[in-house]
């Protein structure tokens, strides 16, 4: 990239409806889309952008994060000085830890300070896009902004909740949602934000000693009579992904070959931890249809419409009609699912009839058996 930029993907306090999905792990790393999870996606953007400096401020159960970015290096952020960081919490303080994320980014100021880059772009992990932020900066310089926002005009988030902005005919917003209500709008935040690093430095100090320490809500939001805060229209594929049914339902419209294209490809590569793992196995009388299938799957039965992660076996006789199945869960002889999302290590044994809606999917957390 040719501009100074530093990434900060923020999962302090993400709006998460996801139930049982994110009973043991955070948001960021729900998996999505038979291989990935939900972070690949903006850690991608970054670093195909050009951004080799970036900081994940943890929150609340990161330990499958942990696990899954490592050292960066299945994003090439391996290295010394600049790369992938993991910010977790300062401390384990119930109290502390429920502050805002203006808060923890004062926690973490010296991250900040050490750095001689200009720029940060912020981002939360639950957007499903395929972006390229230099454009963004492009645009944040061209319009002398200081503060820019990601935004899409996009009526239907199919489910998904993002806040409703409005801009005037320059592009200026003039109105940003507090939280996720109904304003008369179309244009919705992304929840990525560009800005000087010295100026985000400024609004965390200033917010926190006026006794504010939420970052949209207090140090964007209140000045935006103060600031001159542009809208950043995007115009690609984008997945709202903070509720069980736009989990679903995003993930369903990955079987749109044009969907998946370009969420993946365009304008650049998603990148996710490498497993090595044989390819799929296809036996016997089995039957696949408008699915995505992972490595190391075996089917012996009926996909249709559905999303299956690794490792998943599929017998004989067994039919899995418009679900998403995590890895490594086991669909038994003669079942028959439908409409349903199966966390990993899920086992549906012999002969079970399960069936949910479009509309509210059956949800099964990780290792049940049904």
């Amino acid at each position: 990239m040719k501009h100074k930029v530093m990434g900060v993907i923020n999962l302090i306090h993400e709006t998460d409806e996801l139930e049982h999905l994110t009973q043991s792990r955070c948001l960021a790393t729900v998996p999505f889309g038979a291989r990935y999870r939900l972070i690949d996606f903006v850690l991608s953007n970054m670093v195909n952008s050009g951004i080799s400096k970036v900081a994940v401020f943890a929150h609340t159960k990161y330990r499958s994060l942990m696990d899954h970015l490592g050292s960066g290096k299945h994003w090439d952020l391996q290295h010394r000085q600049s790369g992938l960081f993991v910010l977790p919490p300062a401390t384990d303080d119930i109290q502390e830890i429920s502050r805002g994320d203006l808060y923890h980014f004062y926690q973490q100021r010296d991250y900040f300070n050490r750095s001689s880059l200009d720029f940060v772009v912020i981002t939360r992990s639950h957007m499903v896009c395929n972006i390229d932020f230099e454009k963004v900066i492009d645009f944040h310089l061209e319009r002398e902004a200081d503060i820019t926002v990601v935004c899409k005009q996009q009526a239907d988030l199919l489910a998904g909740k993002a806040r409703k902005v409005k801009m005037n005919e320059e592009g200026r917003i003039t109105s940003i949602q507090d939280h996720y209500g109904r304003m008369a709008s179309d244009i919705n935040s992304m929840e990525m934000y560009v800005m000087r690093k010295e100026l985000l430095m400024e609004l965390v100090e200033t917010s926190l000693a006026q006794g504010q320490d939420h970052l949209v809500r207090h140090a964007i939001f209140s000045r935006l009579d103060q600031l001159n805060v542009y809208g950043y229209m995007y115009e690609g594929y984008l997945g709202v992904v903070n509720t069980l049914s736009s989990y679903y339902r995003n993930n369903m419209n990955l079987l749109d070959p044009e969907v998946w294209k370009e969420l993946f490809y365009q304008p650049g590569s998603i990148f996710t931890k490498v497993k090595d793992e044989p390819p799929a196995r296809y036996l016997g009388n089995s039957k696949v249809t408008n699915s995505l299938i992972a490595n190391g799957c075996r089917i012996e039965g009926t996909v249709v419409n559905s999303i299956i992660f690794r490792g998943v076996h599929v017998q004989k006789g067994a039919i899995v009609s418009n679900s998403i199945v995590m890895q490594n869960g086991v669909i038994g002889e003669n079942s028959f699912l439908q409409h349903s999302i199966l966390d990993k290590d899920v086992r549906v044994e012999a002969d079970r009839d399960i069936r949910g809606a479009a509309s509210s999917p059956f949800l099964a957390g990780k290792r049940k058996i049904i």
